[in-house]
C-alpha cells in the first residue's frame, strides 16, 4: 500500500540514497549490527519524517532490523518524489510526494496512523498528535514513539503535563549528538543553502535578522556572519539574549530590527514572530525565510491581508506589494526553507540525527511494558557510542581516563 508521484522516479532515487548512506557511516554500522540480530522483527514502524535520501537511509535500516515501515511526510514541500519512489519499491508503505496540499498531507499522515503502529517515529508531532486526538483506541496500543524537533517535544512534554501521553516518547531532539550538530551545523548551513538556492543573493554586507538564539538560531547566526553577513538577533529569552551579545552578535527587539534588516530568518518555534507592523517597517526588497518547523513564525495571513497584489517571481520566491509602495519577498511559502527550497541537512549530520532514532527505536522495543508514559531522554551511554562511532569513521582517536584520574573524579575528596 502505497502513494507516490510516480514510481518510475525509483531510478533516480536509489543514487540519491547511495549517496547518502555513502556519507552515513555510524548507521551502517548500526545497519550492519541490526540486519544480524533483526531487533525489530515483528515490529510496525509508522513515521512521519522528511522523506529524504537521508531519511531513506534510516528507513532501510529499520527494514533491515526486520521491522515493517510505513511512512509519510512532515512537511508538503520536503519530499524527494525520486525517493519517494525508490523506498516504495524497497517495501516501505510510502504515503507522500511533494506539493502536497493541506488536506493530503493529513490524509498521508491519517494513512501512516491507521496502521496500527507498535513504533511512532515523528519529526514535529503531528503523526503523535493525530494518534491521540482522533485514534486514542489505536494510540493506546502503541509500545513507544521518538520525536526528532524542538517543536515536537514542546508539544509532547505538554501533552504529559497534561496527563494525556498514551506512550513513552524518547525526545530524540534532546541527545547531544543531535541538538549540538543537526540543529547547530545541520539547520545553519541548510536554511543559508535554500536562501541562496531560492535567490541567488549574496550574503555578505547583508544585514541578516536571526529570530531565536536556540541552537537552530546560533547555527544560522553563526553561518551567516561566516559568509560575511551583520547579524541581528532577536531574543524574548534573557539569559539566550545575553549569550548571543557575548558571541558578539547585535541584539535588539524585532521593532527596531525590521528598519535595518535585509534578510530575516525565524527559528523560535512560536507563532507570529514577524507581523503586519513589521512587515510594513521593512526596507523595500526585505528577504523573509523560516527555519522553524512550522509555517507559523512568518504571518502569511497578515502578509496576504495587507499586501496590495502578489506574484511568483522565482520558483520559491513570491514578491508582495505592500501599500506604502515596498515589496517583499516570501520564500518558501514560510515553510523550512532549507527542505522547501534546498535538500535539507547535509547527511554526515543526519548520520547522528538516524543513528539516534535506530537507537531509540531499539531501546524501546527492548523495554517494552518497562517505561512510564513520559518523555524520556536517549540515554547517555547510547549518546556517548554514537560520537565515538562517528569520530572512529572519521579516522580520529582521543584519549581516555586513566584509572587514577577516573577514582579522582569519582571521589568527593
Amino acid at each position: 500500500m502505497y502513494k507516490v508521484r510516480d514510481l518510475a522516479l525509483a531510478g533516480r532515487g536509489r543514487d540519491l540514497i547511495s549517496w547518502a548512506e555513502r556519507n552515513m557511516p555510524v548507521l551502517m554500522m548500526l545497519r550492519k549490527e541490526m540486519a544480524e540480530t533483526k531487533p525489530l522483527k515483528g515490529i510496525r514502524v509508522a513515521a512521519v519524517l522528511h522523506v529524504t535520501k537521508e531519511t531513506a537511509a534510516l528507513a532501510r535500516t529499520l527494514l533491515a532490523a526486520g521491522a515493517e515501515v510505513w511512512l509519510a511526510a512532515s512537511n508538503p514541500l520536503s519530499t524527494q518524489d525520486e525517493v519517494a519512489a525508490a523506498l516504495v519499491e524497497d517495501g516501505v508503505h510510502v504515503y507522500a510526494w511533494r506539493g502536497e496540499t493541506e488536506e493530503e498531507y493529513f490524509w498521508c499522515i491519517e494513512q501512516v496512523a491507521r496502521s496500527r503502529p507498535d513504533i511512532v517515529v515523528d519529526d514535529g508531532g503531528d503523526l503523535h498528535v493525530f494518534l491521540h486526538e482522533r485514534v486514542p483506541e489505536l494510540a493506546s496500543e502503541v509500545i513507544g514513539g521518538t520525536e526528532e524537533t524542538t517543536t515536537g517535544v514542546i508539544r509532547l512534554r505538554a501533552l504529559e503535563r497534561a496527563g494525556l501521553l498514551k506512550y513513552p516518547v524518547i525526545a530524540v531532539n534532546d541527545s547531544k549528538t543531535k541538538y549540538l550538530f543537526d540543529n547547530r551545523y545541520g539547520t545553519g548551513q541548510s536554511t543559508l543553502d535554500g536562501i541562496m538556492r531560492a535567490t541567488n543573493v549574496l550574503i555578505a554586507g547583508k544585514v541578516v535578522v536571526v529570530a531565536g538564539y536556540g541552537w537552530v538560531g546560533r547555527g544560522i547566526a553563526t553561518r551567516a556572519r561566516g559568509m560575511g553577513a551583520r547579524v541581528v538577533v532577536t531574543e524574548v529569552d534573557p539569559v539566550k539574549a545575553l549569550e548571543a551579545v557575548m558571541d558578539g552578535f547585535e541584539v535588539m527587539p524585532m521593532e527596531r530590527a525590521v528598519r535595518i534588516g535585509d534578510i530575516f530568518i525565524t527559528a523560535t518555534g512560536n507563532i507570529d514572530v514577524i507581523r503586519a507592523e513589521h512587515m510594513l517597517t521593512m526596507k523595500d526588497g526585505a528577504i523573509l525565510a523560516n527555519a522553524g518547523h512550522f509555517n507559523v513564525e512568518i504571518s502569511v495571513e497578515d502578509l496576504e491581508r495587507i499586501a496590495v497584489s502578489k506574484r511568483k517571481v522565482r520558483e520559491h520566491v513570491t514578491e508582495y506589494l505592500l501599500p506604502n509602495g515596498r515589496r517583499v519577498y516570501l520564500l518558501a511559502e514560510g515553510r523550512l526553507v532549507n527542505l522547501a527550497a534546498a535538500e535539507g541537512h547535509p547527511s554526515e549530520v543526519m548520520d547522528l540525527s538516524f543513528s539516534n532514532q535506530a537507537l531509540a527505536i531499539r531501546y524501546l522495543v527492548e523495554k517494552r511494558g518497562g517505561l512510564e508514559r513520559k518523555v524520556y531522554r536517549l540515554p547517555d551511554e547510547l549518546d556517548t557510542a554514537i560520537a565515538r562511532l562517528k569520530l572512529q569513521s572519521m579516522g580520529i582517536e582521543i584519549d581516555s581516563l586513566t584509572e587514577k584520574q577516573r577514582k579522582y573524579l569519582e571521589s568527593w575528596r
